[in-house]
Order: structure tokens, then C-alpha cells, then sequence
């Protein structure tokens, strides 16, 4: 935004410069803007890549979708914190956005996992959802910490800041709401049912029996 300013600002210096005369954007914006160019044909092709990995790791294209969706959560957390404290969303800020998604979706993976190991271990679908949120909570929590408390130092680089902010906030909130997101994702995507909820069915079925 600030250079786009500088930009509109320069505009009737520009207009009155001899023929020969230029002047150019250089610098972070210069490296940024060629990094964003040479990032955008490539982009495309590591979407699939990572879709094509899910599939294979999940074997289901239900499990795939669901851990694709849990990707962009870790935007409530990225976005505040590179406003709170006036971080450029250039080139390094996506690329934290990139490998953020990254850290979001495994998490998703060892929670759908864990819920894939608790029904193949005779629990009934809404415990092993239960179960597998508990059981997995410390260990992706205290990872996040991990992670968040490594890029701490580098919020005060120049050029690494904005990105270590993007992994800070993002890990720290999407986390908490992948533990909290993806168990209701995942109840309402395969119709998940309480067992009180199972009790009222089956009453309700006897009669017509």
C-alpha cells in the first residue's frame, strides 16, 4: 500500500521526466514482486501435488476434503497479528501462509488418523471422535508451542518478520480451531450421532417393527 502511494505521488514527476529518465521500484518490493511472479505458475501445480498426497495418505476423497478445508483456518490468526503489528503481506507472508497450511494439515491428518485407529479398535463412531480429539489435543498443542516459540526470534528481522508473524498467529489459532473444527467437521460429514441421540432413533423405530 505504501509504495502504491509513493507511486501515485511520483506519477506527475514521472510525467514531466526527459526522455531517458526513469524511475523504478528496487529493493524488498522489487525482490517481492519478482518472487510473486515466479511463484504464480508454479502455485497451481503444488495444489495438486498436496491433493494427490492426501489422497493417498487418506484413501478417501471425504477425509481429503475435510483436511483441505482445515488449510485456510490458520487466516484468523496470520491476518490480525501482521496488522497489530504493521507487517507487509509481500512474498515472505505468503510463504508462511504456505508452509502454515502445511502444519494445519498434518494436524488434521493425525486427528482423522487416530479417529480411523479408535473405530478399527471396536469404539463407537462418536467416541472414537471423542477419544481421538483427547487423546491427540497435548501432543499437536505442545508442538504448536514448539513451533511458535522457534519463530519467535525472528519476528524482529527485516526480511524474515513478516513471515515468522504468519507462522505465529496462524499456528497458535488454527491449532485450537482445528482441535475444535475438524471433530464438528467431521460428526456432520459422516452423520455422527450421539448415543442418546442413537437411543431416541431406536425407540422410535420399535413400534414399527
Amino acid at each position: 500500500e505504501v509504495s502504491m502511494e509513493i507511486e501515485k505521488a511520483l506519477a506527475p514527476i514521472i510525467a514531466r521526466l526527459p526522455n531517458g529518465y526513469r524511475i523504478e521500484t528496487g529493493g524488498n518490493i522489487e525482490d517481492s514482486t519478482k518472487a510473486n511472479s515466479a511463484l504464480a505458475p508454479v502455485f497451481p501445480i503444488m495444489v495438486l501435488l498436496t491433493l494427490l498426497v492426501l489422497v493417498l495418505q487418506t484413501r478417501s476423497l471425504s477425509a481429503m476434503t475435510m483436511v483441505f478445508l482445515t488449510a485456510p483456518l490458520g487466516l484468523v490468526g496470520a491476518v490480525p497479528i501482521l496488522l497489530v503489528l504493521h507487517q507487509p503481506f509481500g512474498f515472505n507472508a505468503i510463504l508462511g501462509l504456505i508452509g502454515l497450511s502445511g502444519i494445519l494439515m498434518r494436524n488434521t491428518l493425525i486427528l482423522i488418523g487416530q479417529i480411523h485407529t479408535n473405530e478399527a479398535q471396536g469404539l463407537d463412531p462418536y467416541d472414537a471422535v471423542v477419544e481421538a480429539t483427547v487423546q491427540r489435543a497435548r501432543p499437536v498443542l505442545l508442538t504448536a508451542l514448539a513451533a511458535v516459540l522457534a519463530f519467535i526470534p525472528l519476528t524482529t528481522s527485516v526480511f524474515w518478520g513478516s513471515m515468522a508473524c504468519t507462522l505465529i498467529g496462524g499456528t497458535a489459532a488454527g491449532t485450537v480451531l482445528t482441535l475444535l473444527f475438524l471433530p464438528a467437521l467431521y460428526a456432520i460429514w459422516f452423520r455422527v450421532r450421539t448415543p442418546i441421540v442413537h437411543a431416541l432413533a431406536a425407540e422410535s423405530l420399535a413400534p414399527a417393527q
